[in-house]
């Protein structure tokens, strides 16, 4: 349970920090704007936070900067003639009217979005980001039967989820992992390098030696789709769900 949550300025830095009932402190950076995170024992004091910060500042700051590099996506303002991606492919957006029940539908260099007359944008929107999730839940169960087995290990569930700070997540003492609605948007290749990066966990909790020779061996390409995903155009969503 968390107890405190605060912030702190270190060497003109922000940061928070969050004191939970947990072992070892977790220091974060997180996108769009860099945000900086602690999250920190009940008992490490302020002035430990601020020594493990300092002893950060460079990790961090070069994390901050790539953040600040990354591409975005312009605000979706679903109108015809817009970009939008699928598995790494990039399609522009045609509006279509129907009294019918509302859908989507993938053409050669188009992703055609047919609703109501009187549907606005956030409707559209809505319409689009569940036709994503419909394409997750029949992509990924596959990958995650082949890396399953390749790996030894078996997940009690798994879903999808939108995310701010993380392509996906695994719970190792719940065996469940999330991953990103987002990651329909991006290359299939890096659907699978993150699914077996989060199944990789089920092994090696932490991103040590031990989890690094596990990816190299198991899937050798896998810094190239880490780069390729985090290179990616992060969203930019304005839509209310």
């Amino acid at each position: 349970m968390t107890t405190d949550t605060h912030g702190l300025t270190v060497s003109g830095l922000r940061v928070s920090v969050v004191r939970k009932a947990i072992k070892n402190l977790h220091l974060g950076v997180y996108p769009p704007d860099g945000r900086v995170r602690v999250a920190a024992p009940l008992a490490v004091s302020d002035a430990a936070v601020r020594v493990a910060v300092i002893g950060k500042l460079r990790w961090i700051n070069r994390q901050r900067a790539s953040f600040a590099l990354q591409a975005r996506e312009g605000e979706r303002e679903m109108v015809n003639g817009e970009s939008h991606y699928f598995l790494g492919r990039r399609y522009r957006l045609e509006l279509l009217d129907g009294d019918g029940a509302s859908g989507v539908r993938l053409r050669k260099q188009t992703l055609e979005i047919r609703a109501r007359p009187d549907a606005n944008a956030n409707h559209r929107a809505q319409v689009l980001q569940r036709w994503y999730r419909e394409q997750l839940k029949e992509l990924v169960p596959p990958l995650l039967e082949k890396w399953q087995t390749v790996l030894g290990v078996r997940i009690s569930g798994w879903g999808i989820k939108r995310m701010k700070t993380k392509w996906g997540s695994c719970n190792a003492d719940a065996r469940r992992i999330w991953l990103n609605l987002e990651l329909a948007k991006k290359s299939p290749e890096c659907l699978e390098y993150l699914i077996v990066h989060e199944l990789a966990h089920l092994l090696a909790r932490k991103h040590d030696d031990r989890f690094i020779a596990l990816m190299d061996r198991q899937l050798p390409k896998w810094r190239l789709y880490q780069k390729e995903l985090n290179a990616a155009p992060l969203a930019k969503e304005v839509w209310r769900y």
